[in-house]
């Protein structure tokens, strides 16, 4: 998914000065953003509080909308550097194509991974033919310094792990690892992510990593995590420090918890790319613009996007949080 913000600000984030090594719940407040033709997604990260969770560094939350008169997801071919996507479906279907020619359907409770490495160009649509809603949520994960130059490539992965637990828990392993089932999506720094489904009137825990910072995500319903009711689309910072997550629900509810080793490296994010410089951003919005370096998309019906103008002062430094 693109960040299709034609004017993106520059941000600067990761770094392990910010973490607090204690269990926190910061309540963070979503932006509404156009994203194509007919779609609204709710951005959680970055956030005007905070930057990152681990690796991840990207969360938008879109639906459920009813699209069945409408084209649905429109994502022209965009390029990214530096970074993976993860694109998790509750409801409908996304056609995914890339530069090095994947063209593959991704439906509710598969994984759709890219990893950018140096560079690669996407774009993501739904089917012509497709079904009502569309419910889901794309996320990104910054790739560390030693990894970031790696080939691209696309995985899709149908079958994941499951987590079940007394009490009505039901959690899909999508990345990393989680009280002992390993998803089998590539990662490259120590992160997990999972889709956690409540049954009406669960009352339990939820075992995690004291060293890992998290952060959970409602996709529906509403779960209380931590003591903390959240509605749909909304965004619950925990910190570190725990070894294990109290979840409640009155209701059916589902989200999705987001965790990993805080992410060490600072790194600037703008636009689609990730890096570690004003030049390094620069640079790749120069090849995007003279087509060299990202590759071209087959396929799609239109028009690749434009990038948008970088900003007139150079990047600054800034941490994970304000």
């Amino acid at each position: 998914m693109s960040n299709l913000d034609t004017r993106p600000a520059p941000t600067v984030c990761g770094g392990r000065q910010d973490v607090t090594a204690q269990p926190v719940r910061e309540l963070l407040a979503a932006k509404q953003v156009p994203l194509g033709e007919s779609t609204i997604v709710r951005r959680l990260l970055p956030n005007l509080g905070r930057r990152m969770v681990g690796a991840w560094c990207f969360i938008d939350h879109y639906g459920p909308d009813d699209i069945a008169q409408e084209p649905g997801m429109q994502v022209p071919p965009h390029p990214h550097m530096g970074l993976q996507t993860v694109s998790w479906l509750h409801d409908g279907e996304v056609l995914h194509r890339d530069s090095v020619g994947s063209l593959q359907t991704v439906r509710p409770g598969e994984l759709g991974l890219m990893t950018s490495g140096r560079a690669i160009a996407h774009s993501e649509e739904s089917p012509r033919e497709h079904a009502r809603l569309l419910h889901g949520a794309q996320l990104w994960v910054a790739l560390p310094d030693g990894d970031r130059q790696i080939a691209p490539m696309w995985e899709h992965h149908a079958e994941l792990p499951q987590v079940t637990g007394g009490g009505g828990l039901r959690a899909t392993v999508v990345l990393g690892e989680l009280d002992g089932a390993a998803s089998p999506g590539t990662t490259f720094t120590p992160l997990m992510g999972a889709d956690v489904a409540l049954a009406a009137g669960t009352d339990t825990r939820l075992p995690v990593r004291p060293d890992f910072e998290y952060a959970a995500l409602t996709m529906s319903g509403e779960s209380e995590v931590d003591g903390v009711r959240l509605a749909p689309g909304s965004l619950l910072y925990l910190g570190c420090g725990r070894t294990e997550l109290p979840l409640r629900a009155d209701v059916d509810s589902a989200f999705m918890l987001l965790g990993g080793e805080p992410f060490e490296e600072k790194i600037v994010m703008w636009w689609n790319f990730i890096g570690r410089s004003h030049d390094e951003i620069s640079q790749a919005r120069e090849d995007w613009a003279s087509g060299t370096r990202f590759g071209e998309v087959h396929g799609y019906d239109g028009a690749p996007l434009p990038a948008p103008e970088l900003p007139p002062v150079p990047l600054k430094p800034r941490g994970r949080t304000r």
